[in-house]
């Protein structure tokens, strides 16, 4: 299993990024062919504070080729073009080979 992770800065107006995020993008990547979990994170300073990084998406996939697939399908493309409209300047993505250990 493999991971595409999206991690958000904290934005200046939390609002209307949670609301174009949970509206609109999400969404439109749960459309993606293959997806087959996804994770929101949203972290939390433990004495209070405000939390940066703000947001960690985890999109997982079946395998390496399935993911590139999924990113290159039209509903991948899709998801890329409104993130980057929307969360351009505060979201980096990463790629991860999955390891899970369950006690």
């Amino acid at each position: 299993m493999v991971k595409m992770v999206a991690l958000y800065k904290r934005p200046d107006d939390i609002d209307a990024f949670l609301q174009h995020y949970e509206q609109v993008h999400m969404p439109l990547a749960r459309k993606m062919p293959g997806l087959r979990r996804v994770e929101i994170n949203r972290f939390f300073d433990a004495r209070g504070g405000d939390a940066d990084p703000f947001l960690m998406a985890e999109l997982y996939f079946d395998s390496r080729e399935a993911m590139f697939a999924s990113i290159q399908s039209p509903e991948g493309k899709a998801s890329g073009r409104d993130l980057q409209q929307f969360a351009g300047g505060i979201v980096r993505i990463y790629f991860a080979d999955v390891e899970t250990e369950v006690f």
